[in-house]
């Protein structure tokens, strides 16, 4: 058999319909990982439905408790044709975002696929479902082109409580790393750079949540009593936050600052445009780090983000000083950060010019990580995603936003090589989440030919000349 017959059989069940039905049973399942009362539905998402899927691919499938957060259990499947041949880890996750049902569109149910012309609605038919399902189908039709024989070994690891901030995961590959040894990780998760354009990133921004607090009294006090006496909290934090970030969006914290934006990344962003498709917000031209282009200050640069504010009642104001006001922010920060110290970074800026009224509480932290855009699974990822479609593919150096990427760079020392099927549109956090049915179709033919061409290497990390391709 030849690849061109894997492609053709991964498009054929897209175009049967079968795809849309196994999309449409997962996606029934209400697996929203941040409530208790899903454990069931995260625990029956495995056994009804991934568990049968890849033991008839020939997996040994197990479900492993989380050493942390019980009810976040994780799927590790192993598809061992010999133990000398070399092993690619894929990564999904099998739960979902809160559905938020009364938000969505009065015809669409999140747990019911909905066609409506090219997109097809759902809870998770982007974030993830709909993605880990186009990769084990792409394989499964690779077995069947090779006669049930891929050349090299597969290890699946689903994760149950990935929008929960994947708990547990770190101190799993720490636990199994020798059932989790692998030479390569190919995983599919977050957007592309547009919904026509294939694309392979190779780590994620970092991220960091801190609390900014000034908490100046126990009780609000009459303006008119004591305006003026009384050191409002509110205008305390807002001229805190105004040492941090400029009314521009530029970061003013020098340790959190980046050096630069390295050559090799420049290169590769400088064919990415910032996606400005019919559901993207317009640009904001003058916003953000000067000097950079738009694509350098997303996928290249640190940026700290305020997510929300209180102070008072904003919904009921009264005629008083409040005693207190908060912030939550986040930097999204790139390789290079020292995130364990942006606590500290933060709270002496503060104290150095005058603030050190304010507290700052740090209350999750997940590293950036950037695999080197010249590494050699980076070419050859991206000729075999031109082989496939007949056009160039966007190269991230990393995404703009935050997945567990760390924990297979930092304990199981893997190369990391992602290739999502989702595109910037496609509200994977919001109501009417979708996709687009072009777009599953190409990533079908996409994984095929990626899953098929693993198993041509001549060696593992690929060779100069085996960027260049085999004949379809």
């Amino acid at each position: 058999m030849t690849r061109r017959a894997a492609l053709d059989g991964a498009t054929a069940v897209f175009d049967s319909g079968d795809f849309l039905a196994q999309l449409r049973r997962r996606v029934a399942h209400p697996s929203e990982s941040a409530f208790p009362e899903r454990e069931g539905a995260l625990r029956a998402y495995l056994d009804e439905e991934i568990v049968p899927a890849v033991e008839a691919m020939g997996f040994t499938a197990r479900i492993l408790e989380n050493p942390v957060s019980p009810r976040h259990r994780f799927l590790v499947a192993t598809r061992v044709e010999d133990d000398e041949l070399p092993t690619v880890l894929t990564y999904g996750h099998g739960d979902v975002q809160p559905a938020h049902a009364d938000q969505w569109r009065d015809d669409l149910d999140p747990w019911q696929v909905t066609v409506d012309g090219e997109r097809w609605y759902g809870r998770g038919v982007a974030d993830n479902k709909g993605q880990h399902t186009v990769n084990l189908v792409a394989l499964e039709q690779v077995l069947a082109a090779r006669g049930g024989r891929l050349g090299y070994n597969v290890t699946l690891l689903l994760d149950m409580g990935e929008e929960f901030g994947s708990p547990g995961l770190t101190e799993l590959c720490a636990r199994e790393s020798e059932l989790l040894a692998a030479d390569l990780l190919i995983g599919s998760d977050g957007p592309r750079v547009a919904a026509d354009r294939p694309t392979v990133f190779l780590g994620t921004r970092g991220s960091v949540n801190l609390t900014l607090r000034v908490h100046s009294r126990e009780e609000a006090h009459h303006s008119g009593n004591w305006g003026g006496v009384l050191v409002n909290p509110a205008i305390r934090l807002a001229h805190a936050l105004g040492a941090l970030v400029d009314a521009h969006g530029r970061l003013l914290v020098e340790a959190l600052r980046p050096e630069g934006v390295p050559e090799p990344v420049r290169r590769a962003l400088a064919d990415i445009p910032v996606d400005q498709g019919p559901d993207s917000p317009r640009l904001d031209p003058e916003w953000g780090e000067p000097g950079l282009t738009p694509s350098e200050r997303l996928f290249g640069w640190n940026t700290l983000e305020v997510l929300a504010m209180k102070a008072g009642d904003p919904d009921g104001p009264v005629n008083a000083i409040p005693p207190s006001a908060r912030a939550h922010c986040q930097l999204r920060c790139v390789v290079g950060t020292d995130v364990a110290g942006v606590g500290d970074a933060v709270r002496a800026h503060l104290v150095e010019r005058g603030f050190a009224d304010v507290e700052v509480e740090v209350e999750h932290v997940m590293a950036p990580t950037r695999l080197d855009p010249q590494d050699p699974w980076v070419a050859w990822t991206l000729a075999s995603l031109e082989r496939s479609t007949g056009r160039p593919p966007a190269l991230l150096p990393n995404l703009g936003g935050s997945l567990p990427n760390n924990p297979f760079v930092e304990v199981l020392g893997l190369p990391t090589v992602w290739v999502p099927h989702s595109y910037p549109g496609c509200a994977q956090h919001a109501p009417d989440e979708h996709l687009p049915a072009p777009l599953v179709r190409e990533a079908l033919q996409v994984m095929a030919g990626l899953w098929w061409d693993l198993g041509e290497l001549t060696s593992w990390p690929p060779a100069a000349s085996d960027d260049e391709g085999n004949a379809p």
